[in-house]
């Protein structure tokens, strides 16, 4: 079980969430995203295998949920949102994916992994900035709450069968992302259940 900080419990991603239904869409994912400001949180301050863990459980989590977000969300949110908005969140994601591929394969400990880190960080923050003021609002009034729910389970299956490492050709398309997801979800699986090196 990863260590919780007090002080990220009181995001207020996770009192917004808490007001809505457990299985909502918009709930989910923005406890994700208080998910993910805790692990950058945390890997600031981790060294050594502590690091490696925090690096791998945010490198899963970002993986499925951007993957799950171009496969359930982005269709909706191009009907609700507009096109543009689809569109330049399906991007962000793209370059978040290929980042990440990046950061994966470097050295952990190494000045170079900090600092395009940080850079990647500034990046994700960002981008779910973008999702919780422009997308995330277009679906709570452009959806019913039963349609968000049923978006809800849908994203958390999704996620289920979801890649666990990025995948930057799939990345931005939710076209790949359904034809080629569930290949390269049995692929990673089978990386971390035997802990293959990417590198």
């Amino acid at each position: 079980m990863t260590a919780r900080y007090p002080e990220m419990d009181d995001d207020p991603r996770r009192d917004k969430a808490a007001g809505m239904a457990e299985d909502d869409v918009v709930a989910i994912l923005l406890r994700q995203h208080a998910r993910i400001r805790d692990l950058f949180g945390e890997i600031s301050g981790a060294q050594g295998d502590r690091k490696r863990e925090v690096f791998d459980e945010l490198r899963g989590l970002l993986a499925v949920h951007e993957t799950a977000e171009e496969m359930i969300v982005r269709p909706a949110a191009k009907d609700v949102a507009g096109a543009d908005e689809a569109a330049a969140r399906n991007a962000e994601e793209k370059e978040a994916n290929k980042t990440l591929s990046r950061l994966e394969k470097m050295d952990i400990a190494s000045p170079e992994f900090d600092v395009q880190l940080a850079q990647f960080q500034q990046d994700v923050l960002a981008h779910a900035q973008h999702e919780e003021t422009e997308e995330f609002p277009a679906l709570t009034s452009g959806c019913t709450p039963e349609q968000r729910r049923t978006m809800g389970r849908r994203l958390l299956t999704a996620e289920k069968l979801a890649p666990t490492h990025p995948h930057p050709t799939a990345a931005g398309s939710p076209a790949l992302q359904w034809t080629m997801g569930p290949f390269a979800s049995l692929l990673d699986r089978a990386r971390d259940a035997f802990g293959t090196s990417v590198k």
